[in-house]
């Protein structure tokens, strides 16, 4: 039962098993029915390849050799009938059963090798037919060559500079207080400002140590404390922005700081809501001592003027009277002699200078009585009144308000809006207190010098925003850039734009373009190339009237043009003679 034994012809059952034996059978190890141990060898050799025996399932000897068995039996029952007939049938039987059963089990491997096998043959067959792309083009005829051409556009033409432009809030500036006229520490005791907090004339910028620092428009930054009597030009800065803010500080024309300007900051801090700094210490003492001297020099004018209007002055009327009467008694004595027969000269001459006299007298009457005392008195104290009053000038003008320079904070281009606080409050200030911008956003680039001095202050410009749309803009300044640095600023400020829109485009780098060159509406316009030159110097496009793809078949003619504006990409142009329209192909090449 360990193997399958095939007789030979003539031979009986019990001879000997041949090398065949061992090489049928399914059990190796059985070798020894045969008493040949080569033969069992061989049997599983078979077994192996065959896939009959599986040393592991016990099983599978069991079905070969029902399988064997019944090919047995009917090879019995044939050798019954006709023995030399029989056995060679008996042997055929025995090999289909026995690949029937290999093919039985098996089934699935014999699909995938003929698969297999099929997939191979199919493969050779389509290899034979089937030509790839690039084979099938480097066994074709190389094409005709023919035109290149483009189409003549219709639409508006530029020349423009490109820059990248920063967008943010224009000309930041830090702030910094001028502490020095405070007179303890500069500790910031509230009006802390919030980012984005926008500072307006008459704003608050800060508290520092309960004082307000109030923002005015103006360039130049306080420096030293404004009061009466002062000159510069700060002065003048200070009336401008009172002007401003419609309050009156005297003409900006006059650089001095005078009492309008003392009484306008006084008015400044009613508006902002605080009192006024005050005066120099111990101006309120010497005002009210001036003004008692006042009062004194005018009481003492008083009574000189009232000792001069009483003081006689001169002759009084009887000493007059008395003295005309002398005059007349004496000329009438001396007439009554003149008359009398015969003259006495000597009594004559005598009469005559009583007359004399007389009137020597007359003038001299009362001339010892004179006011000159009363009069100088009075002098002096008009005098006295005069430098009373300056000293109580003086001693007001101390006393009026004067604006010191920590106290009021000079910005340009207000509204200004606040990026940063550094300040705190309940901290001492110390540095910068905060950082402004313009209110309005700024764009910011650089460009070549001969790129540059292309541009021009006013020019417009053209970005996108982050929705893609295009926005405008316009140049407000053009210079070299600062150091060594070869290449040109540009200042741009944007139209005006949306609250979101500024969300969205401050920080962000976008790219501008500016004009330097446009055609007035649409032209048309081709490539450099598509330009050639005539015999007599005229300008030339080539326009093709076939299928460019006939090459020098295609029939063509020549447009004489007059070329306008020239772009990176292409040129306008402006037929003369013969026709050229939008979408008409001009030849660029062959």
């Amino acid at each position: 039962m360990g193997r399958f034994r095939r007789e030979r012809p003539g031979s009986s059952q019990a001879d000997s098993p041949g090398p065949e034996d061992g090489r049928l059978g399914v059990d190796g190890a059985d070798g020894a029915d045969g008493a040949d141990g080569a033969d069992g060898a061989d049997d599983g050799m078979l077994g192996e390849a065959g896939g009959l025996q599986d040393p592991a399932d016990p099983e599978g000897p069991a079905d070969l050799q029902s399988i064997l068995a019944d090919d047995t039996d009917d090879a019995d029952d044939a050798d019954d009938a006709d023995a030399d007939d029989a056995r060679p049938p008996r042997r055929g039987a025995s090999f289909l059963a026995g690949g029937t059963a290999v093919l039985r089990r098996n089934r699935t491997l014999w699909l995938v090798a003929g698969a297999a096998a099929l997939s191979l043959v199919a493969g050779l067959l389509l290899g034979r037919f089937i030509v790839s792309p690039a084979d099938a083009a480097a066994d074709a005829e190389p094409p005709v060559p023919g035109l290149v051409t483009v189409p003549v556009e219709y639409g508006p033409l530029s020349n423009d500079v490109t820059i990248r432009g920063e967008i943010a809030y224009a000309d930041p500036v830090e702030v910094r207080i001028d502490t020095s006229s405070s007179a303890g520490p500069a500790v910031v005791t509230g009006q802390v400002p919030e980012e984005g907090t926008e500072l307006d004339a008459l704003s608050i910028a800060l508290e520092v140590a309960g004082r307000p620092v109030i923002v005015l428009p103006g360039e130049l930054p306080a420096y030293r404390t404004l009061r009466v009597g002062v000159s510069g030009p700060d002065v003048v800065q200070f009336k401008t922005a009172m002007r401003a803010i419609e309050l009156d500080a005297g003409d900006p024309a006059d650089n001095v700081f005078g009492i309008d300007a003392a009484n306008a900051v006084g008015a400044l801090y009613s508006q902002a809501g605080y009192s006024a700094p005050a005066g120099e210490e111990g101006s309120a003492e010497l005002v009210l001592a001036a003004e008692e001297s006042v009062r004194t020099a005018e009481q003492a004018l008083l009574t000189a003027q009232n000792a001069l209007a009483t003081t006689p002055v001169g002759a009084t009327p009887v000493e007059i009277r008395e003295a005309d009467n002398a005059i007349a008694s004496a000329s009438r004595e001396l007439y009554a002699a003149q008359q009398e027969r015969p003259q006495d000269p000597v009594r004559i001459a005598d009469l005559a200078d009583a007359l004399d006299l007389a009137a020597l007298r007359r003038q001299e009457t009362g001339s010892d009585r004179t006011d000159a005392t009363e009069r100088a008195a009075v002098d002096a104290a008009v005098q006295q009144l005069t430098l009373a009053q300056e000293e109580q000038a003086r001693a007001q003008e101390a006393a009026l308000p004067a604006l010191p320079p920590g106290e009021v904070l000079f910005l340009t281009e207000l509204p200004r809006r606040v990026d940063a606080v550094t300040a705190t409050r309940g901290s001492t200030l110390e540095g910068p207190a905060m950082t402004v911008s313009g209110a309005s956003l700024g764009m910011t680039g650089s460009a070549a010098e001969a790129d540059a001095r292309l541009l021009e202050v006013d020019a417009a410009a053209i970005f996108d925003l982050p929705d893609g749309s295009p926005h405008k803009a316009k140049i407000t300044a053009v210079g070299p850039g600062e150091g060594d640095s070869q290449r040109w600023d540009i200042e741009l400020v944007p139209d005006a734009l949306t609250p979101e829109q500024i969300q969205e485009l401050q920080g962000s780098n976008v790219r501008v373009s500016i004009a330097v060159g446009a055609t007035d509406g649409d032209v048309l316009s081709v490539p450099y190339a598509a330009l050639t030159a005539g015999p007599g110097g005229q300008t030339r496009v080539e326009v093709t009237e076939g299928d460019p793809r006939d090459g020098e078949e295609s029939p063509t003619r020549l447009v004489v043009v007059r070329s306008g504006l020239a772009t990176p990409g292409a040129v306008e142009v402006t037929p003369i003679e013969g026709e050229l329209a939008e979408g008409d192909l001009v030849v660029v090449g062959r």
